[in-house]
């Protein structure tokens, strides 16, 4: 008797076993169809009534189409529709049987792999950061947790834990209604989420999910719902070497799970489904405490606590414990981890035993993170308080360094990384604007009236302003963009059009202006937030005369067997015209053509070097920015305040903030090098232009802006902007800038 209970126990825990409760279960959601084409079948074939009654007593199952199917004669027609439907079960069985052979069993789930330790170099082979610490993973039981714990772990990822089989249908159905209505709605259980951590790999495949689907339907017929819930306590990944609650609570909080506070449960319960996204330690924290909310909004609304502890847990501050980890270049290694969590996983990355070759070099990345931590310093009577920089490879966009804050253990902000955060980038995003200009046929000598102007913005009137303040009357584009006259970049761009602007700047990398219809003419002086690492990507371009590299961090990836994951394949590709990027660039270069805004003797002028450059400030002088290139590098830099409060107006772009630290990083690199300048595309000519020498492309004839009215005593000049231009003057002039 006992041989046979323990063939049957063994029996219950084979794939053919499951296979056969999942299709049991699969025809019950489904409805009975499927039962009623067998039972057709067998009518039509002939088969015996009394031995099919038999069948479907045995079954419990009584239908009257069915019935009426049984005493009615057979008919030929149905023949053909009874074969289809009967083939397409058949399929279905077959596929069921396919996935169910090479499915892992859920019985592994109580037996750990041997974790190995991922490691971070840098491009020359010296150790950034080991990714996994064996210690740092701690076993923890059920009855050890405090019930607000598991009651918010279930209120957040699955709140229908108890009802479901393994898997969600109505979270199912759910997510594919929230999915056609942008949201990012889930629609993986508890159970599915402990199978895809341990089971099965991070794949984005329906094949992979429907795995996930039967294994996890399996293993809640073997294990109870607490059992469940403890292996996955015990498995989900919190971030980092975080993996499980205890390692987790003792990682963030410096405590034992069981000691935790509402607060603290309810934000380690919101960090599984994106432990990179809403750590405490990455550029995200905003969204780290959105998230908390959002799980104690869901407690609150399951009845699992009452509005004042929400509104106590809501307003409790939670002090984190500093990372005691040695790492080098951090905001670095947290965004190099987070883009390979995406495409491997966070467990493969975490504890794979990987082997990631970066870009970085980090004894350049030491350099300029103390050229930033000293430089900011300085700048503290100006309210600045942070700065971040960036180093690229101009001719491979591989990044050099990464420095996201002054320093990365700063009290309350220091871990946040600024270049890949959105910020306003002021005039640094005209060189957009002046790209689309000199496409549509301007040049760089082409006169435009810096002038007082209005736009109607609704029912309101946009009326932009110089950063001096003043009007500086006719000027060419080259020392409109050279000094950063706002005044004609806004003209400019209601000629070129915002959606030419849009499309030149998503061509040149930026990502972030996904919703045009929400921009206006202020775009060109920075009304468009963007990332750092997106401006780098796009002055990197004109760098390399309009060829475009992707800024990428990592060079090579290695499983634990040295098998190459990836390996960096540089694939540029010609975004821009070669004349139209040197055109930007032969400004950008021209000392003289910002010497109206900036001095002849600025800090943007380096000496005896053919360095490209250009400034930004934001609104309110919220953000500043120094970019600059030559054809082998690309420096960015940024100094402003996370909370976004404004700097001392004293501050003064291209002689303090950014600029600075800008002009220190730049002469570092260049030094001891030769001096190597821009090449000259032979599409590039000298014309006369508005009665002026300047460069254009060769075979387009420049286009004008502006009329002169010469009277006896005096000149005018006056364009489709002007108050006092006539009709068919405004129109003369906007028909010569559009052909």
């Amino acid at each position: 008797m006992a041989k046979e209970e323990l063939k049957y126990t063994a029996f219950k825990r084979s794939p053919i076993y499951i296979v056969l409760l999942l299709v049991i279960f699969s025809l019950t959601k489904i409805g009975q169809i499927p039962i009623i084409i067998i039972k057709i079948f067998f009518e039509l074939t002939k088969l015996p009534h009394r031995f099919l009654r038999s069948r479907l007593t045995i079954m419990n199952f009584e239908n009257p189409i069915l019935l009426r199917a049984l005493t009615s004669k057979p008919s030929n027609h149905l023949i053909p529709i009874t074969a289809a439907l009967l083939s397409i079960l058949i399929f279905y069985t077959y596929l069921i049987f396919q996935l169910a052979q090479d499915l892992p069993s859920p019985t592994k789930l109580t037996t750990s792999n041997k974790p190995l330790t991922t490691e971070v170099y840098d491009r020359n082979g010296k150790l950034l950061y080991r990714l996994y610490e064996g210690k740092n993973r701690s076993l923890v039981e059920l009855s050890e947790l405090p019930e607000y714990l598991i009651k918010a772990t279930v209120a957040i990822e699955d709140k229908r834990f108890y009802k479901h089989a393994g898997f969600d249908p109505l979270a199912i159905i759910r997510a594919f209604r929230e999915k056609g209505n942008g949201s990012l709605q889930g629609a993986s259980t508890i159970t599915q989420q402990l199978i895809k951590n341990t089971l099965l790999t991070p794949e984005q495949t329906y094949t992979r999910k429907i795995k996930e689907i039967f294994l996890s339907f399996w293993a809640e017929r073997i294990y109870s719902k607490n059992d469940i819930l403890q292996m996955y306590f015990n498995e989900a990944p919190y971030g980092g070497p975080a993996w499980g609650i205890e390692a987790a609570a003792e990682i963030y909080f410096g405590k034992s799970a069981h000691n935790l506070k509402l607060a603290e449960a309810a934000f380690l319960a919101g960090l599984p489904a994106s432990p990179t996204e809403f750590s405490p330690y990455g550029a995200h924290f905003d969204r780290a405490k959105t998230r908390q909310r959002l799980v104690l909004k869901r407690m609150l609304e399951e009845g699992y606590i009452s509005k004042q502890d929400f509104e106590q847990a809501e307003d409790e501050p939670m002090e984190f414990k500093t990372p005691i980890s040695q790492i080098h270049a951090p905001h670095f290694v947290m965004y190099v981890k987070e883009l390979l969590s995406e495409k491997y996983g966070p467990r493969v990355v975490s504890q794979g035993g990987l082997k990631i070759t970066t870009t970085l070099d980090l004894s350049l990345q030491e350099q300029i993170e103390q050229i930033v931590k000293e430089e900011v310093e300085k700048l503290t009577p100006l309210n600045v308080q942070n700065g971040a920089a960036m180093i690229t490879d101009a001719k491979s966009g591989q990044i050099l360094t990464m420095i996201g804050s002054r320093d990365y253990n700063f009290p309350s902000f220091g871990n946040f990384n600024t270049t890949l955060s959105l910020r306003q980038p002021g005039s640094s995003i005209k060189v957009i604007t002046y790209s689309v200009a000199f496409k549509q046929g301007f040049s760089p000598g082409t006169t435009i009236l810096d002038s007082p102007v209005s736009f109607k913005d609704g029912v309101n009137n946009y009326s932009p302003i110089n950063y001096d303040g003043r009007f500086h009357g006719p000027v060419s584009i080259r020392t409109a963009l050279g000094s950063s006259y706002n005044i004609p970049a806004v003209k400019m761009l209601s000629i070129v059009g915002v959606e030419n602007m849009i499309q030149t700047a998503k061509d040149l990398g930026i990502t972030t202006f996904t919703q045009p219809n929400n921009y206006g003419l202020s775009l060109t002086l920075g009304g468009g937030e963007v990332k750092m690492i997106d401006m780098m990507s796009v002055y990197g371009t004109f760098s390399q005369l309009g060829e475009h590299h992707d800024v990428t961090p990592i060079l090579k990836v290695t499983d634990s067997s040295g098998n190459v994951l990836e390996e960096f394949e540089d694939k540029p590709r010609q975004v821009l015209q070669e004349e139209i990027a040197y055109l930007i660039t032969s400004i950008l270069t021209d000392n003289s053509a910002r010497t109206p805004a900036f001095g002849a003797n600025s800090l943007l002028n380096i000496s005896g070097r053919s360095v490209a450059v250009k400034t930004g400030t934001s609104d309110n002088k919220r953000d500043n920015w120094t970019f600059g290139y030559t054809p082998d590098f690309v420096v960015g830099v940024w100094v402003g305040n996370n909370d976004n409060s404004p700097m001392n107006p004293q501050l003064t772009s291209g002689v303090t903030g950014a600029t600075p630290i800008w002009n220190k990083i730049m002469k570092g690199i260049l030094a001891n090098r030769e001096d190597l300048a821009f090449k000259k595309p032979s599409g590039i000519i000298e014309a006369t232009i508005d009665g002026r020498r300047d460069l254009v492309v060769a075979g387009i004839l420049p286009k004008g802006l502006v009329r002169i009215r010469k009277d006896a005593d005096k000149t005018t000049f006056f364009d489709a902007f002007s108050s006092y231009a006539t009709p068919s003057a405004q129109a003369a002039i906007k028909n010569a800038s559009t052909n």
